[in-house]
């Protein structure tokens, strides 16, 4: 059995420019990886079968899981008459804006160009990855990015300045397509993209606070206002800045001082089930 972590990311930044000819979102954000993660496992079948194995009941083990698709996408692109069990052990909340489903595909695409020892290049699984979803590129490579087109053109950027991470999901799911479909385009708040870039680069974790944003927040907010609740707790509990990842609903605080970590992370615990306090990763990663 080969083993590979699939990292949450968060976004730092969450811009949307203008809808395009095709449907998409022209998108910019700035994301970074994590310190909470997935596990995948794979193992050879003989029979030539994909087949997904997850103690979660919310994980489908059909065609609809992105690690399903990734196995699917790698055996026709390459030829690959083996099979595979995928094992996912899911410790990133599942519809919660924090790119799981995607991580774990990616997880797979790298899991299998080791398994099936295929030789190809970081950039040639993230160039595949595309195809089953904006978000896997980045998933493939990790680390920290400015990522856009509809997520899956890639601007590597250093690791962030160190902090810690608390991550909070109410216990809802959020509809990505509301969410896309609620923006009014002519009535946004661009976050300040280069500002972020320029604090990241300068490892400035003021102006890093300072310039996290998120056009998609007040939309989601609005439709589930257990989000906002969940944001005003965190801010009102001490957190140096707040924001939503992706569509919703995870909500995540950066804290520089570790003291201040475990009164926020027991405070939210109080009437938030799933909360996670978590070192941002920031590191791209290597195939090895």
């Amino acid at each position: 059995m080969l083993f590979v972590k699939a990292p949450a990311k968060i976004n730092l930044t969450l811009d949307v420019l203008h809808k395009r000819p095709d449907g998409y979102h022209e998108v910019e954000m700035i994301m970074t990886t994590v310190d909470l993660a997935d596990r995948i496992g794979l193992e050879r079948r003989d029979d030539g079968s994909i087949r997904i194995s997850a103690a979660d009941r919310f994980i489908p083990e059909d065609r609809r899981n992105l690690a399903y698709q990734a196995a699917e996408l790698v055996k026709h692109t390459y030829g690959i008459a083996e099979g595979v069990t995928i094992r996912i052990e899911k410790n990133i909340p599942v519809a919660a804006g924090l790119a799981g489903g995607s991580s774990d595909a990616a997880a797979t695409l790298k899991g299998l160009n080791k398994l099936w020892k295929l030789g190809r290049s970081i950039d040639e699984l993230a160039e595949l990855g595309a195809k089953i979803g904006s978000d896997v590129p980045f998933c493939v490579y990790g680390g920290t990015a400015l990522a856009t087109g509809r997520g899956e053109k890639i601007r590597h950027l250093p690791a962030p300045p160190n902090c810690w991470v608390i991550l909070a999901k109410p216990k809802i799911g959020v509809s990505t397509a509301d969410v896309y479909g609620n923006l009014k385009l002519d009535k946004l708040s661009h976050p300040p993209t280069e500002q972020m870039m320029e604090a990241i680069e300068t490892k400035d974790y003021r102006l890093l606070c300072n310039s996290m944003g998120n056009v998609l927040e007040t939309v989601t907010m609005d439709l589930y206002p257990e989000v906002r609740v969940l944001k005003e707790q965190m801010q009102r509990f001490g957190a140096d800045s707040v924001l939503m990842s992706g569509s919703g609903p995870t909500v995540f605080g950066l804290v520089e001082h570790e003291s201040r970590v475990h009164r926020i992370y027991n405070a939210l615990r109080g009437f938030c089930e799933e909360v996670y306090a978590v070192r941002m990763l920031g590191e791209r990663e290597t195939l090895d």
